[in-house]
């Protein structure tokens, strides 16, 4: 069963272990040092930040890290994509996403994961309209993994990579909010 909660300061050594596994680290190139963590994933998990940075749980095991938040509070993203002409509505969230031992890669996790926090996103933010992800060209097995958890690729832009050494090709995968279908006027 995939689970999660709210990442702690406790979860920083583990998630600095994955941000240095080189599935991980070629795709986040993120510094793996305690004061590094510390310092870029304290503020989310001390409630100072909007975003959600959550340990992500297979039946009870952390596995990996979910990342999600709202463009409205992160102007400068949202303005990037824009000017890249996506399409950013009003209420969207971004997901970002890791699976942090090699030996869990390949075997479905991920697609779980995404598929769980999609569902859980329409719950949870109700005032979300759609979920939006730019991924780096690339990087295969994320795309594919969001396109198996049923986000659809909706455009190619030119952005920012998070590792210097990639170029600024990126796709960009949408789902919007299920629409629920309203009963007719004899209720049926």
């Amino acid at each position: 069963m995939i689970t999660w909660r709210r990442l702690g300061e406790p979860d920083f050594p583990l998630l600095g272990q994955w941000l240095a596994q080189p599935h991980v680290a070629r795709w986040w190139n993120h510094e793996t040092s305690p004061e590094a963590v510390a310092r870029d994933f304290g503020p989310a998990a001390r409630g100072e930040e909007p975003s959600e940075d959550l340990l992500v749980l297979l039946d009870g095991e952390p596995i990996g890290l979910m990342q999600r938040c709202s463009f409205a509070d992160y102007p400068a993203y949202r303005a990037e994509l824009a000017a890249a002409e996506v399409d950013v509505p009003d209420g969207s969230m971004a997901i970002d996403y890791l699976i942090g031992d090699p030996l869990l890669t390949g075997r479905g996790h991920g697609v779980r994961v995404i598929r769980a926090i999609v569902a859980a996103t329409w719950s949870d933010h109700p005032e979300a309209t759609a979920i939006i992800v730019p991924v780096h060209t690339a990087n295969r097995a994320s795309w594919r993994a969001l396109e198996k958890a049923g986000l659809h690729r909706v455009a190619e832009a030119s952005l920012e990579p998070d590792n210097p050494i990639d170029d600024r090709a990126h796709y960009v995968y949408r789902v919007d909010r299920p629409i629920r279908s309203e009963p007719d006027r004899h209720g049926e």
